[in-house]
């Protein structure tokens, strides 16, 4: 169960704006090589984090909740996110995309994800407005 008590949907929302606002472009840590989604940002909880043992599993992060069962064991997770409608990972396009069509498909996953969940924030909210009415007590809302 992941550690991370950070807000999905917030955390979520910010790496959004991190990749429309151009953050991965080349890695100041790492100009030769590409940025990587997640891993480069700092939606991963390992991303200030400089020694290894200083590292937390990546089992820990809020973001395992999205990689399939079978893949959480992997060495990074994350890349095995399908963000695609046809299950594509991050994995699969750092081998056949462009930059460009990785931060599109990164994009579209990440809205529709924060749709997703504010949907169920929504469906949440209104599950429990109507088992307990504002201002009822225990027992008018066992009453009927």
């Amino acid at each position: 169960m992941p550690m991370d008590d950070r807000n999905t949907l917030e955390v979520l929302k910010a790496e959004l704006n991190f990749v429309e606002k151009g953050g991965y472009g080349r890695s100041p840590r790492e100009p030769s090589r590409e940025s990587l989604a997640f891993e480069d940002s700092p939606t991963c909880v390992n991303y200030d984090r400089v020694g290894v043992e200083e590292r937390a599993p990546c089992a820990e992060c809020l973001l395992i909740k999205f990689v399939p069962p079978e893949k959480r064991g992997e060495k990074v997770p994350c890349r095995h996110i399908p963000v695609t409608p046809y299950g594509d990972t991050l994995l699969h396009l750092y081998r056949t995309g462009t930059e460009q069509e990785i931060e599109e498909a990164l994009s579209s996953w990440l809205r529709a994800t924060i749709a997703k969940l504010e949907a169920e924030i929504e469906r949440n909210a209104a599950n429990f407005s109507s088992i307990a009415p504002a201002g009822a007590d225990a027992s008018e809302t066992q009453a009927h």
